[in-house]
């Protein structure tokens, strides 16, 4: 128990009890969706899976083996820092606010500080800053911030293990400026909940899943759509044929650049790679990847 917070309980993560105490409340791994931040989960997916009326998601390789990970790293942050006693800890409840629920990976314990340890696996270093600074991707840092503003705390460490060998750490101070964002924005998103009113569908992946989930069966029937809506999809359809052959031309222009070259950069930022062909095509171009903001919350 801390002055700002009370423990809920001890829940494995994805269970229905885990899921269960998060009911009417927002999560550290939910409010970055709520802010439009997160690269997997939209604020309509979110709600509608809040509202029962979408699947929470099963889960994936990279989630298994985030967990198999997270003792060896904790473990690992230990012997770094004897300083502190780093202990395993459960679901929390801030005591003013019920809404704002906090799960984080270890909670660190000082002589004269408590700090919040976040624990991540990563396959490259795209959106991670110099360690020992907070330059994070900024959907992890409204995570941890959520979780040092449920809890009360000031301060929080990142431990990452970057393509399974490249550790690293960071540290995030607790922002008042950036909690009250995250606050309102969750606050509006429960009042969204209570009312019924979805967020509007937007452009993200999560999103038209979720839509598609939606409606599961086919019924033989016409549906009469509005004019604007009709001629915004053919536009879309025509604006992504254009894109696409934009695509292959610029795409032929950097692998004419490269020649026998394998990477493409452009003022030391990776641009895309030639990678081999299958049997004997020959190698084709894929584009690095593009990295994360790592700039402060905001609601986008």
């Amino acid at each position: 128990m801390t002055r700002a917070a009370v423990r809920v309980g001890t829940f494995e993560p994805g269970s229905l009890q885990w899921h269960a105490a998060r009911d009417g409340g927002i999560g550290g791994s939910e409010i970055a969706a709520v802010l439009g931040l997160s690269p997997w989960e939209s604020r309509f997916s979110l709600w509608h899976k809040k509202n029962g009326l979408a699947a929470t998601g099963s889960d994936n390789e990279a989630m298994r083996w985030g967990r198999r990970l997270e003792n060896l790293i904790a473990d690992w942050f230990a012997e770094q820092h004897p300083e502190f006693r780093v202990r395993r800890t459960g679901t929390w409840r801030n005591r003013l606010r019920p809404f704002q629920i906090g799960n984080p990976d270890r909670l660190l314990y000082g002589l004269t500080k408590r700090a919040v340890l976040g624990i991540k696996t990563a396959r490259d270093s795209l959106g991670w800053g110099r360690p020992g600074t907070d330059e994070i991707p900024v959907y992890y840092r409204a995570q941890v911030l959520w979780y040092l503003d449920t809890l009360g705390f000031t301060e929080a460490y990142i431990a990452v293990l970057i393509g399974g060998s490249d550790y690293r750490e960071y540290h995030v101070p607790y922002d008042a400026g950036e909690a009250a964002t995250l606050r309102k924005a969750a606050a509006q998103f429960i009042t969204s909940l209570e009312s019924g009113t979805p967020p509007d569908i937007d452009t993200h992946a999560a999103t038209y899943q979720v839509i598609r989930e939606l409606h599961p069966d086919i019924d033989d029937v016409d549906v009469e759509i509005a004019g604007e809506l009709a001629e915004r999809y053919r536009a879309a359809l025509a604006d992504h044929k254009a894109a696409e052959a934009l695509k292959r031309q610029a795409a032929a222009e950097v692998l004419d650049a490269l020649g026998r070259a394998r990477r493409a950069v452009c003022a030391g930022e990776p641009i895309a790679i030639r990678v081999p062909g299958r049997g004997d095509a020959p190698p084709s171009l894929r584009p690095s990847p593009v990295r994360p903001p790592m700039q402060k919350v905001s609601a986008a």
